[in-house]
C-alpha cells in the first residue's frame, strides 16, 4: 500500500494508493469524514471501504483532505475539499489512463463531498454513500442524480436521523434509469461502532452485484 503525494489546489496532498493488476481496471476514490471532528483517511470505515475496492481489482486511492495529516492547506468548509477530491480523481486518472470508469465512496462529510464530485464528473458510474449528513448539508444539487448507487445508514444514528436520509433517498428515487439502493444497518450509530462488519458486508455485496451485472452486459 504505497504512500503517495500529489498536488492539490492548496498544496501537497497525502494519500494511499493501491494499483490494480489490470490496466483497464476501474478507479475507486474513498473520502473521509469531517476534518474538524477527527476524520482522516485512516478512519476504519474509509480503510475498510478501500479494501472492498482493492479486493475487487480496482485501482484505489484514499487521501487526507487539506489540513489533515501531511496534506497542506486549511479546512475550507467543503468548497476546497471538493477541489481536493477532484484533484485526487485527476491524479488517479493520470496514472490509469486506460481506466474507463470510476466509483466514489464517502463516509459522512466524505459522502457529501463524493456526491458533489459525482455531479461534476460523468465518468463516475457508481457511488457508495455511508451515513450521508442529509440534515446538516444541502444535497439539493443532486437534481438529477447522474449515477446509480448505494446509500447506507444506521438506524441508531443520533447525528443524522434516519428520516433525513429517507427523505434524500425518496427524492433521488424519482429519476428514470437511476437505481438508488438504500440499506439500513440495525443497531448502528453514526460511526458504526461495533457494526463495521455488517456495514462492509452490505458494501461488498452491493459492489459484487453491480460488477456482476456490468460483466453480464458486456
Amino acid at each position: 500500500m504505497p504512500e503517495v503525494i500529489f498536488n492539490g489546489p492548496a498544496g501537497r496532498i497525502e494519500g494511499r494508493y493501491h494499483p490494480a493488476k489490470v490496466r483497464s481496471a476501474p478507479i475507486g476514490i474513498v473520502l473521509h469524514p469531517h476534518p474538524q471532528f477527527g476524520g482522516t483517511m485512516n478512519n476504519q470505515i474509509v480503510y475498510n471501504c478501500y479494501y472492498q475496492f482493492v479486493n475487487r481489482g480496482f485501482s484505489v486511492l484514499r487521501f487526507n483532505f487539506r489540513g489533515v495529516g501531511r496534506s497542506q492547506g486549511a479546512f475550507d468548509h467543503g468548497v476546497g475539499e471538493l477541489s481536493d477530491a477532484a484533484a485526487a480523481l485527476d491524479y488517479a486518472q493520470a496514472i490509469n489512463p486506460e481506466a474507463r470508469t470510476c466509483w466514489i465512496a464517502g463516509f459522512s462529510f466524505g459522502a457529501w463531498i463524493g456526491m458533489q464530485l459525482l455531479m461534476r464528473r460523468p465518468e463516475v458510474e457508481g457511488f457508495i454513500s455511508i451515513a450521508p449528513p442529509a440534515n446538516l448539508y444541502d444535497f439539493s444539487f443532486l437534481a438529477p442524480c447522474p449515477s446509480s448507487g448505494l446509500i447506507v445508514h444506521g438506524d441508531k444514528d443520533a447525528v443524522v436521523p434516519l428520516t433525513a436520509v429517507q427523505g434524500l433517498v425518496e427524492k433521488l428515487k424519482t429519476q428514470k434509469g437511476i437505481i438508488i439502493e438504500q440499506q439500513v444497518v440495525p443497531g448502528a450509530n453514526h460511526f458504526f461502532e461495533n457494526t463495521v462488519d455488517p456495514l462492509m458486508e452490505i458494501v461488498g455485496g452491493y459492489l459484487d452485484k453491480r460488477l456482476g451485472k456490468q460483466d453480464a452486459a458486456e
